[in-house]
């Protein structure tokens, strides 16, 4: 079980998806993000895509600028993608195997499969001083291929844990436990995102050791709706307390 500190990095995708909407400025994204940090949030993700129907390859830099916590860029490293993580240097990079026309992320990274290509990105990144995290399912095999491409950390796609944590948590768990155990030893931290929310996510956080960190936008946002930005991030923050 995991009794340690883990990070909330809000993914504001959504707020830039309502914002493009309307053209202009409203929400403004950055002040969003501030105002995001200033009610406890640990971190920013992002994750532009080819379209750049919610966040845009503008938005990288004053958000770069103002984020005072930590910046996630997550994304398909495509050449027009490195070269902006490359040039703007957030704190960790998530890489995300999406297709071009993704509604949303549904499957992580084959790390065997694609190892000769996640090698090459992760070291370049890696010595840039940037952070690198693989999005994968929660499957040994894919995190002894993480190991062996150099990533510092791993994210699980955690979707089908929600869909079947309605029914079954103990077996919806099983294997990010498993997983989460052998990045462990392995020495590669644990992050986790998608669809966890308010009803799951404490289950997930006392659940799975070794997590440092987990990206929420959907969810987050949504309940926001209900409940305010701010009353919000406290409400997740309190989910992945120590205990």
């Amino acid at each position: 079980m995991n009794n340690k500190n883990v990070r909330l990095s809000v993914n504001i995708n959504k707020i830039a998806l309502i914002r493009n909407s309307r053209g202009g400025n409203a929400p403004d994204l950055v002040q969003v993000a501030k105002d995001c940090e200033t009610f406890g949030a640990d971190g920013i993700t992002i994750h532009p895509r080819p379209d750049q129907r919610h966040i845009r390859y503008s938005d990288i830099p004053a958000l770069k600028e103002v984020v005072k916590t930590e910046l996630n860029i997550e994304g398909n490293p495509t050449k027009e993608f490195m070269a902006q993580v490359l040039e703007h240097q957030p704190h960790q990079c998530t890489l995300v195997p999406d297709l071009p026309n993704a509604l949303t992320s549904d499957g992580g990274w084959d790390t065997v499969k694609y190892g000769d290509l996640l090698t090459d990105i992760v070291a370049e990144l890696s010595t840039n001083g940037i952070r690198v995290s693989l999005f994968i399912d929660a499957s040994p095999s894919m995190v002894e291929g993480a190991a062996k491409v150099g990533a510092d950390r791993i994210e699980f796609y955690t979707g089908p844990f929600a869909a079947l944590y309605r029914t079954n948590p103990s077996k919806a768990i099983e294997n990010h436990v498993i997983a989460a155990e052998l990045a462990e030893r392995h020495q590669i931290g644990v992050n986790a995102g998608h669809d966890l929310n308010l009803n799951n996510l404490r289950y997930y956080h006392q659940m799975v050791p070794n997590l440092l960190e987990v990206s929420i936008g959907h969810a987050l946002i949504c309940d926001a709706l209900y409940y305010g930005l701010e009353n919000v991030i406290g409400m997740y923050k309190h989910q992945i307390r120590p205990f």
